[in-house]
């Protein structure tokens, strides 16, 4: 396999925002551009470009009624995709279509051999359900690689790590009762923040009990939080052994996020990052797909995910 990091920049993908002063806002790819171009790490990172997925793509996560009726809404540019979140703009289908094909791209090239680890910085749209938008995500990357992985490469064990701020519900429930699909996530205590979903009794339903884990912190929480929730999600995937790692490290969990009240730094991002590679080689395999999630503080995200993208290349 190629030690190769290949870090996608696409102005498809850019364009999933909700307007200039919207927290989503399509300046949020280029701020993070900006800041890579300047890190050390710039040279040892690939730029790929990415692709929109088709309908028949989307559906493998997301219901064919769903899809159409996204279709339907954006092309009069009128209303909300749900109950007032997420609004249904004119051609911001489109571009949620290639934030998926974008994450399957890089899947495929790391299922190829040609890459080790990617990550997709506008991508992680993990409050979408399987007929739903939710919170700023109209289709769920996420959920369309993990079914891809299954249906295209026999995969059998997929771990979802997600240490954006709020909880990653669209994936969990949508894998709720799968036992194939290990799940780790740490947020904000629902409680305090949206979705308010991800207790920490919810451990996966039937079959699937044990194979999901939620780690809430209590609003305020940092590092000295974070790092012995950490330790708890290493012993998880080493039990799940999983063939391939999904990670959504949205830097809305990070002090000064304008909507969330975590306290987090950018050193948990790095080690989250870099244990997950360390986790992924141990496993035989190496690949780590990361992907941005949240993140409104626009200087927290370009800092967050650079430090992603640098512990990725050092891993090797």
């Amino acid at each position: 396999m190629s030690q190769r990091v290949v870090v996608y920049k696409d102005r498809r993908i850019a364009a999933y925002g909700f307007g200039d002063g919207h927290p989503f806002g399509p300046d949020r790819h280029d701020v993070f551009h900006r800041a890579l171009a300047r890190d050390a790490c710039a040279d040892a990172v690939e730029l790929g470009s990415g692709a929109v997925a088709t309908d028949e793509q989307l559906q493998t996560f997301h219901c064919a009624d769903y899809v159409r009726m996204v279709h339907k809404r954006c092309r009069t540019g009128q209303g909300f995709l749900d109950g007032g979140d997420t609004p249904a703009l004119i051609g911001i289908d489109t571009a949620a279509a290639a934030v998926v094909g974008t994450v399957t791209a890089a899947m495929e090239r790391m299922m190829s051999g040609e890459a080790r680890r990617t990550f997709v910085p506008i991508a992680g749209l993990h409050h979408a359900g399987r007929g739903h938008a939710a919170g700023f995500c109209i289709f769920n990357d996420c959920g369309v690689v993990i079914e891809s992985l299954r249906a295209r490469h026999g995969l059998t064990r997929i771990a979802y790590v997600d240490i954006d701020a709020h909880h990653g519900d669209g994936v969990f429930y949508g894998f709720e009762d799968d036992p194939g699909v290990w799940c780790a996530d740490i947020h904000e205590d629902g409680r305090f923040l949206y979705p308010g979903t991800g207790h920490e009794h919810e451990t996966g339903t039937n079959a699937a009990v044990g194979t999901k884990l939620n780690l809430p912190l209590a609003p305020g929480a940092g590092d000295e939080a974070f790092f012995p929730a950490w330790e708890r999600v290493e012993r998880h995937l080493e039990a799940g052994r999983p063939q391939f790692i999904v990670f959504q490290c949205g830097a809305d969990s990070l002090a000064g996020d304008p909507i969330t009240h975590l306290q987090l730094s950018t050193a948990a991002h790095a080690h989250a990052a870099a244990r997950l590679c360390m986790i992924a080689d141990r496993l035989g395999h190496g690949r780590v797909l990361g992907v941005g999630g949240g993140g409104y503080n626009r200087d927290n995200l370009a800092r967050a995910w650079t430090a992603v993208v640098r512990a990725f290349v050092a891993a090797g």
